[in-house]
């Protein structure tokens, strides 16, 4: 038996439950991972309240680091390696977990489990985003909404290092001086600025080629207020609600945009792509291009006020659950 988080209907933070639950022994291409740190993900969000569906009930949660504590026949890893994931399926909130060996990458040395569970699914989503959704070149400027939160620290740096200009957005002073210490040469602050009237400032009234949008409802129509003709409008999540339906026609008015809705999930399908990736970030992690601020720390039993404060903006960075 194990201790997990167990998802049995929707709803607020108050429907998932900590409970004990029996874990077998690993079967053939299966290893037992054994949790040391639990990403908190806002994708988790999403699940607990049903706007991406989940089959009940269920475990939650997709990213964390750990050691292998058993294994499967047919596995090329070993008890006692330190392994993480973010994209082997659902259940990582528990203290250990059952997963298909191939889904899981090696944490090199040198980068400690809390470090990995903060940044590989926010480091893959980053790495996806701007090294192939739109690849990001030295020279050019582009927008991140949310820059203060996890995914977003981590892109300030990455794309500042390609030598791109690099735009975010934030709702407090305080996050702004995050934002501007993780590689944001200009920060907007929402609550007391138009967006769209910054970004013209900023670009000496270019507008940009490129717009990167995870917050969904409430920055939609700004986003697309951003771009150049023929500009790319990521909308890759949806962390104030999903954006009203797009009439078509919109984006021929605005200058024949592009709009793309990627996930991780269709980038790091491949097994090869998946390995490529984490190492992409866990090299940059290595060797200080990337900084994983980890400013909250939640026991597991602590997760409904873990969500808590993740959806009520309350976090900065990452944030990690301790088994």
């Amino acid at each position: 038996m194990v201790k997990a988080v167990v998802l049995r209907e929707t709803g607020g933070p108050e429907v998932l439950q900590f409970e004990e639950v029996s874990l077998e022994a690993p079967g053939p291409g299966m290893v037992t991972v054994s949790h040391r740190a639990i990403g908190l993900n806002f994708i988790d969000t999403y699940h607990r309240s049903g706007l991406y569906p989940l089959p009940l009930p269920t475990g939650i949660g997709m990213e964390a680091a750990g050691v292998v504590q058993a294994v499967g026949a047919g596995v090329d890893l070993a008890e006692g390696d330190r392994v993480a994931y973010c994209s082997a399926g659902f259940g990582a909130y528990a203290e250990a977990i059952n997963l298909p060996a191939e889904r899981l990458v090696r944490i090199p040395q040198g980068i400690d489990f809390e470090q990995a569970a903060a940044a590989l699914l926010k480091g893959q989503t980053v790495e996806y985003l701007l090294q192939r959704t739109y690849p990001l070149k030295a020279g050019e400027t582009c927008l991140f909404h949310a820059a203060a939160g996890g995914v977003g620290l981590l892109f300030g740096q990455w794309a500042s290092a390609l030598g791109a200009t690099v735009i975010g957005t934030v709702g407090s002073a305080e996050k702004a001086e995050l934002a501007s210490a993780h590689g944001y040469h200009h920060v907007i602050n929402y609550r007391e600025q138009d967006v769209a009237a910054a970004v013209l400032e900023i670009t000496g009234g270019e507008k940009l080629p490129v717009v990167y949008d995870g917050v969904g409802r409430d920055t939609f129509a700004a986003s697309l207020d951003c771009l150049r003709p023929r500009g790319l409008m990521v909308s890759f999540g949806n962390v104030s609600g999903a954006p009203e339906p797009l009439d078509l026609q919109l984006l021929s008015t605005k200058g024949s945009l592009y709009i793309t809705r990627p996930t991780l999930f269709s980038y790091t399908a491949d097994a090869a792509a998946l390995q490529q990736s984490s190492r992409d970030v866990f090299s940059r992690v290595a060797d200080g291009t990337l900084r994983v601020e980890i400013n909250q720390r939640y026991s597991l039993d602590q997760v409904q006020q873990a969500h808590r404060d993740l959806e009520g903006r309350a976090t900065s960075g990452s944030s990690v659950l301790i088994p």
